[in-house]
C-alpha cells in the first residue's frame, strides 16, 4: 500500500521589532508624500470636500453626536460659551492634573477652567456628557503669514465640544445646555466684583463705552447703618421682594424697576444706604451726573448702555440740573428768546423736566432689566411733583438725623461697645439736638478708649445744642422787627 504522506505545519514566522518599524515608517513616509502632493496638486476646496465627505462617512457608524460651541461667532463673542466656561469650572474632577489659571483684568477673584485637550465627563439625568477644550493657534485674517513658525500673526481658536449619545439629542438641546446657561449665571453672581461706574470726559458719542469703571470696594452693609432698624427692614424688604418678581412686573405689565428717592440733611448717609444696596443684592452702581448730560437723546442712550442688574443714581436732583421746561407756559410770554453766545453758536440744548420723566418712567425706562434708579436730595420740597409720584419714585425714604438707636450702632461699630453709663447722657443730647451720623461718627473717631470718645461727643453734642439754641434766637428777634 502506498504510504500516506502525512503534511508536516510549518512554523509562522514572527516580524521582527525592527521589520514592523520599518513597514511603519514606509506608511507614515507614503502617507506625507500624497498629502504634501495632494496639498500641491489638489485644489483646497477640492481637499476639503473631500475630508467633510470622509469625516461625514466614518461619523455615520457612529452613535455619538459632537456639539462644537466656538467662542465667537463673527466678532460676537459666543455667550454659551462663556456659560460653558463658567459652568465646567465648578464641575473640574479634583484628581485633575491640569487646568488653566487666571485672574481677570480688575477682578478680583481667581478663575479656573479646563486645560487643552483636557476631557470632563458629567452625568446629567443619567446620561453621560463629555466636555472637551479644544484650542489650536490660527493665522489672523487681516494679517496673514508667509511663515508657519511666525506666531506673531497667530491668534487662539477656542472652543468646546460636548459628545454623547444620539438618543439624548432633545434633551440636552432642551433641557441640558438652558441647565448651564442657568447655573453659569448663578456662578456669574457669585463670582462678581461690584463696579462702580461714571461717565468719561468724552461724551460725544454715547455708547457701551461712554462709562468708565472701578471695582467697588464699600464696606457699608445694612448691619452698618446708622438707621431706625424698622427702616432698614422695611428697606430690605422691599428689595427682596423686588428681585423676585420678574414675572409679576411681566404680568401686570410693567418694566421690571423700582424707584427710591433718599431726602434729608447732609451727611445723614444717603451715599452709605446706597453703597449697602449695592452689596445687598449684588447689583453694579453707576453714578450719573446730570449736569454732563446736554440732551434727552443723550440721556436715552446712556440709560440703554446701562447694565441690567445694576443701580442707577442721580445725587443732588434739586440742584444738579435746572428743568428749562417746568414753568414753560408762564415763560412763553415772560422770557425773551435765547440768545446765541459770543461765538454766534446757538444755546446749548439741556435736558429737560419731559425728558427726565421720560428717561425714568417712559417707553426707554424698560430698556433692561432688575434695575434700580435712586435720586438724592437735601430738598425734597424743591423736587416737581411729577418726578414724586409712584411709578417713578416707589419708595421715599427720610434721612433723619441721628437718633439713640443708629447712635448705640455706630458706639459698636467705632468703639466696639453696646453699653456704657454715659450712654443714656448721649441719648438725651441726641434727641434734642440736631446731629447728623456722619458728625456722630467723626467724633468717636477721635478717641480709641471708649471713655474719652464718650465724653468728647457729649461736648460736641452740648456746643451744637447751645449754637442751634443761639441761631433759633436769633432768627425770632428777626421775625420780630420785621
Amino acid at each position: 500500500m502506498p504510504k500516506s504522506i502525512i503534511p508536516i505545519p510549518t512554523t509562522t514566522q514572527i516580524p521582527s521589532t525592527k521589520t514592523i518599524l520599518s513597514a511603519a515608517a514606509s506608511v507614515a513616509a507614503t502617507a506625507v508624500l500624497l498629502r504634501s502632493v495632494a496639498k500641491q496638486y489638489v485644489p483646497r476646496e477640492l481637499r476639503d470636500y473631500i475630508y467633510l465627505k470622509l469625516k461625514t462617512f466614518i461619523a455615520s457608524f457612529s452613535q455619538e453626536i459632537t456639539l462644537v460651541i466656538e467662542e465667537y461667532e463673527g466678532l460676537n463673542q459666543n455667550r454659551l460659551y462663556k456659560a460653558t466656561e463658567l459652568y465646567l469650572e465648578q464641575t473640574i474632577p479634583p484628581l485633575a492634573n491640569r487646568f488653566r489659571v487666571s485672574l481677570p483684568k480688575k477682578e478680583g477673584k481667581i478663575s479656573l477652567s479646563l486645560g487643552k485637550r483636557q476631557e470632563i465627563i458629567e452625568n446629567f439625568h443619567g446620561v453621560q456628557l463629555k466636555w472637551k477644550f479644544v484650542s489650536r493657534k490660527v493665522p489672523l485674517k487681516r494679517m496673514p503669514s508667509s511663515d508657519p513658525f511666525d506666531h506673531s500673526f497667530l491668534s487662539e481658536s477656542r472652543k468646546f465640544e460636548l459628545r454623547f449619545h444620539k438618543k439624548h439629542q432633545k434633551m440636552v438641546l432642551d433641557t441640558y445646555l438652558h441647565h448651564v446657561l442657568k447655573k453659569a449665571d448663578e456662578m456669574k453672581e457669585k463670582k462678581k466684583t461690584l463696579k462702580l461706574f461714571t461717565l468719561k470726559n468724552d461724551r460725544t458719542r454715547p455708547s457701551r463705552d461712554a462709562w468708565q469703571q472701578v471695582n467697588l470696594d464699600h464696606p457699608a452693609t445694612f448691619d452698618t447703618l446708622a438707621m431706625d432698624s424698622d427702616l432698614k427692614k422695611m428697606i430690605m424688604e422691599d428689595l427682596e421682594r423686588f428681585v423676585k418678581r420678574k414675572e409679576f412686573y411681566r404680568k401686570v405689565g410693567k418694566a421690571w424697576k423700582r424707584g427710591y428717592l433718599l431726602f434729608g440733611p447732609p451727611g445723614t448717609g444717603k451715599s452709605s444706604l446706597i453703597a449697602a444696596m449695592a452689596n445687598f443684592l449684588n447689583f453694579d452702581i453707576y453714578d450719573l451726573e446730570l449736569t454732563d448730560v446736554r440732551t434727552n437723546s443723550q440721556l436715552r442712550k446712556l440709560m440703554v448702555s446701562t447694565g441690567n442688574r445694576s443701580i442707577l443714581v442721580v445725587e443732588d436732583i434739586d440742584c444738579s440740573i435746572e428743568f428749562p421746561d417746568r414753568h414753560a407756559e408762564g415763560r412763553k410770554t415772560t422770557m425773551p428768546a435765547p440768545v446765541p453766545n459770543q461765538f454766534n453758536q446757538p444755546p446749548q440744548p439741556e435736558v429737560t423736566l419731559s425728558g427726565l420723566l421720560n428717561f425714568v418712567d417712559g417707553l426707554w425706562s424698560s430698556c433692561g432689566h432688575e434695575r434700580i434708579i435712586v435720586f438724592t436730595t437735601n430738598h425734597k420740597d424743591r423736587l416737581d411733583p411729577a418726578l414724586l409720584r409712584p411709578g417713578r419714585m416707589d419708595m421715599h425714604v427720610h434721612m433723619s438725623y441721628c437718633t439713640p438707636c443708629g447712635f448705640k450702632l455706630l458706639a459698636s461699630n467705632y468703639l466696639g461697645i453696646t453699653e456704657h453709663p454715659l450712654f443714656l447722657i448721649i441719648e438725651e443730647l441726641l434727641e434734642i439736638t440736631n446731629a447728623t451720623p456722619a458728625e456722630v461718627g467723626e467724633q468717636l473717631m477721635k478717641e480709641e478708649v471708649p471713655e474719652l470718645a464718650l465724653r468728647g461727643l457729649i461736648e460736641f453734642l452740648e456746643d451744637k445744642q447751645a449754637e442751634d439754641g443761639a441761631v433759633a434766637l436769633r432768627v425770632t428777634e428777626k421775625e420780630k422787627k420785621s
